[in-house]
């Protein structure tokens, strides 16, 4: 079974590098696809209120073969929860459904700059930290605005951001302002939604190595430090996913998936800037 490398954060916890994203995972099957994800070595789960299968991932963590204390287990405050009142309520419930004394990382899910409200959530995340009752915090498809907007009125630095990030939209301005300040970056659709598994330059690089495009493009995000978190219902490709410690890119390989990028034209989810939708 692969071991995972971890990352320390700013606020000197640590995190699995790689970890399984549950996003669009039926509720009906999150428990065994978690319990699958854990019996093949991963030990970082990311889940959301908004995911509707907090709850099975509880399951999964109540009959788990491993100790609490080796799952790292993350949640997000959902988009119509910004106020401080509504934000307690959405933690308390995602503990519930958890079945959790303490959460380990906890995002804001989306900024929804034109509610005007996601610094009172941040406000919200850093008392609940200050309980004790969250490990760390962070946000998830923050802008620099954004972040630079929350630091400013808390004094309170972000240990995560949560974006999208692929070869097909790898936004390297945002990057380089997280990273100036010690802000981890998690990658979500690292495959681009399935979008780059079919990339002939990709698809090279996965038959020289004699390795999937999938492992490839994990691959590529470790290799730059980002913590990555695949989704797969699929327990053969949890497997593969997670068999990717045992070779490395070179530095062609690596400059030729950097090249595929697209811009806006790559991104396959919401625009943080504009994105308005509650839940």
């Amino acid at each position: 079974m692969p071991t995972v490398p971890s990352i320390t954060l700013r606020d000197g916890n640590t995190i699995p590098q790689l970890g399984l994203g549950v996003w669009q995972v039926d509720p009906g099957i999150t428990a065994r696809v978690v319990t699958d994800a854990i019996e093949a070595g991963y030990r970082s789960i990311d889940t959301a209120e908004g995911y509707h299968n907090e709850e099975g991932v509880g399951e999964a963590i109540k009959r788990a073969s491993v100790p609490r204390g080796e799952l790292f287990i993350a949640s997000k405050l959902r988009n119509g929860g910004h106020a401080r009142d509504q934000a307690l309520s959405s933690f308390d419930k995602t503990m519930k459904a958890l079945g959790l004394e303490q959460l380990d990382l906890f995002l804001i899910h989306w900024p929804v700059p034109s509610q005007g409200k996601y610094v009172e959530a941040w406000k919200a995340l850093i008392e609940l930290k200050g309980q004790g009752r969250i490990r760390s915090i962070g946000v998830s498809n923050f802008n620099q605005d954004h972040i630079e907007r929350i630091i400013a009125e808390t004094g309170e630095v972000p240990a995560v951001n949560q974006v999208e990030l692929h070869p097909y939209f790898q936004a390297r301005e945002r990057l380089a302002y997280n990273l100036a300040h010690e802000i981890h970056i998690e990658a979500y659709s690292p495959l681009g939604s399935g979008s780059v598994l079919d990339d002939r330059t990709v698809a090279e690089i996965a038959s020289k190595h004699g390795r999937s495009a999938a492992q490839v493009l994990i691959r590529w995000h470790l290799q730059q430090g980002f913590i990555v978190i695949p989704k797969s219902t699929h327990k053969a490709r949890m497997v593969e996913n997670i068999d990717v410690f045992d070779f490395e890119l070179d530095d062609d390989d690596m400059k030729r998936i950097d090249g595929l990028e697209k811009g806006e034209r790559g991104r396959t989810g919401s625009n943080p800037a504009t994105a308005s939708f509650l839940f």
